[in-house]
Order: C-alpha cells, then sequence, then structure tokens
C-alpha cells in the first residue's frame, strides 16, 4: 500500500485557484482512532465559504485540508477500538480532511452507514442530517404536532430537514422556488411557500419553531412568522443581542459529530423514512466544479465526490 495519498489543501484563501491536489503523507490510526478508505465526500456550503476565507474566522490555521463529510471503508482501527473492524462501511463528520483518499476518526465519532444505499448516497446524509436534528430538535425542541417553517427546503440540509420533521410529527411548512415545488412536496411538506412570489412573512404565521438555512434577510424576515414563545434557529446568520430581545427564542446550531444520532439517521434510512436526494456526482479531481455549482445556489439535494471505490 502507498505510503501517500491525494488530498485537497489550500495554502491561502481565494477562488478555486487555491485548490491543490497534493501528495501526503497517509495518516495511520492511534489509538481510539479509525482510518477510513473514503469512497465519497459530500460537497458542502462551508467547503467553499472555507476557502473564500471562513476559515481565518472558525480559528483554522493554513494549511488546510478541505471536506467534512464522508462515506467509506475502515481500513485500520487503533488500539482500543472495539466497535469497528476492517471492511465496515462507516459514515460521517469530519473537521477537516474529508476530501482525500483516507481519513482519520476518532471511533466515537462514525457510524455504520445504512445498509440500504451506496456509498454515494451516504455521503449525502451525516451533515445535512445532523445539522437538522440538533437544529430542530436539539436546540428548538421540536414536538410532534408543532408547526415548523423550514426557510429553504430543497437543498441538502432542508430536505432532510422536511423529512426528519415529517418522521417525528410536526407540520411542515417548507419554502423554496417554484420550480422546486414538486420536489418539495415530494418530502412530504404539507404545505409550500415559493419566496419569489410572494413575502413569505405575509403569509406564514403562528410557528412553533422556524430552521432558517438562508441567513441574512431571510433570517429577520422569519421572526414575525413564529408566535410567542416559538424558536428560530439558524445554521448560517449569527443572531446578535437585538434578535434576542423580540420575545422568542434564537439560537445558532453548529453541527457535531454524534455517533448515536447517525446511528438513528441510519435506521430511518433503512426503514425508508428519508431518502438521500443525490443530483450530481462528480470524479474527485473535478472539486472545484462541485464548489462552483455548490456556490451558484441553485443545487438542488445533494453534490458527491466520488474519491475511491
Amino acid at each position: 500500500m502507498s505510503a501517500t495519498m491525494k488530498a485537497v489543501i489550500i495554502d491561502n484563501y481565494g477562488g478555486n485557484d487555491v485548490l491543490q491536489f497534493a501528495d501526503v503523507k497517509r495518516p495511520a490510526a492511534q489509538a481510539g482512532d479509525v482510518l477510513v478508505k473514503v469512497h465519497a465526500a459530500g460537497v458542502n456550503p462551508i467547503d467553499w465559504k472555507i476557502r473564500n476565507g471562513a476559515g481565518l474566522r472558525m480559528g483554522m490555521s493554513l494549511p488546510i485540508r478541505l471536506g467534512g463529510e464522508i462515506a467509506g471503508v475502515v481500513d485500520e482501527v487503533g488500539e482500543g477500538v472495539t466497535d469497528f473492524r476492517k471492511g465496515d462501511g462507516v459514515y460521517g463528520i469530519i473537521a477537516s480532511g474529508g476530501f482525500a483518499e483516507y481519513a482519520v476518526f476518532k471511533a466515537g465519532d462514525l457510524a455504520r452507514k445504512p445498509a440500504t444505499i451506496d456509498f454515494i448516497e451516504a455521503a449525502s446524509i451525516p451533515l445535512g442530517g445532523l445539522t437538522a436534528w440538533q437544529a430542530m430538535f436539539d436546540l428548538a425542541k421540536l414536538a410532534s404536532g408543532q408547526h415548523l417553517l423550514v426557510t429553504s427546503s430543497s437543498g441538502g440540509v432542508g430536505s432532510l430537514a422536511v423529512q426528519l420533521a415529517k418522521a417525528e410529527g410536526a407540520h411542515v411548512t417548507a419554502m423554496a422556488s417554484g420550480r422546486n415545488e414538486d420536489y418539495v412536496r415530494s418530502l412530504g411538506a404539507d404545505v409550500f411557500i415559493d419566496y419569489t412570489a410572494q413575502p413569505f412573512e405575509q403569509v406564514v404565521k403562528d410557528m412553533d419553531v422556524v430552521f432558517d438555512t438562508v441567513g441574512g434577510e431571510t433570517f429577520k424576515r422569519a421572526f414575525p412568522t413564529l408566535k410567542a414563545g416559538g424558536f428560530l434557529v439558524t445554521s448560517v446568520a449569527f443572531p446578535d443581542d437585538g434578535d434576542r430581545q423580540r420575545g422568542v427564542g434564537v439560537g445558532r446550531v453548529q453541527c457535531q459529530p454524534n455517533a448515536m444520532q447517525l446511528a438513528l439517521l441510519r435506521e430511518y434510512v433503512e426503514a425508508g423514512t428519508i431518502k438521500a436526494h443525490v443530483t450530481t456526482v462528480l470524479p474527485f479531481m473535478e472539486l472545484a466544479k462541485a464548489l462552483e455549482l455548490s456556490e451558484s445556489g441553485r443545487t438542488r439535494g445533494k453534490i458527491v465526490l466520488q474519491i475511491g471505490c
């Protein structure tokens, strides 16, 4: 086995011209670690945001290895790891280094991938699924029978949010452009709102929870849609003191690895309750194209890189 591997590294912030497919030392599994041979990696807005300079704001130090969502096969386990063995199919999120032929995880951050889907589909679930779950249920405490608004329901996070909320018994109002109506309704949305047709805050009222994945003015305009005592949780905006004085709860989700929640997502996938929606699959070396598609903001479902086999 080669002692090196391909990994995507940036030495500077900027556009796709800063991407480097570098030959680097293949990592080894230390105590408590799992070395994964990456078969597929999800592409997410955070990837191009880090490339553009968000890495600096996030406290990351150059050079940075990009990529944070993978599915693959266990290649090696470190001392003390008993939950996994060589050859197991797994999926999860990692702080950095997912756009690579191999990646090292803490054993407690991984879960076995759903048995009913392939690695491409599996790579589309961890980040969006964990972000949606932690936002809606851990932070906002969304409960069965409550009314939820998802401000962008056709992307990787929003599409899983709609499905998970419905699975947990919530009434879901889903927002997207009109061209995505059929797709969003197929996810199980109870009410569809075309944000291009009218100001959504004029027609959406009395929500228990809003899950915002857009930010900016959409985040600000979502507050009036909440009932008294409601909760607005965002994955992209940064709530300020004024937002916290509006008489409703407000918070920002920062997605964290969680093996128990990944296992729950696996159960939902295997039961057919939630489905992966991969719209674009590209070879590893076409990462630049994948980031361009993600940055366009017009992608339905998920973009996935095929890295290994």
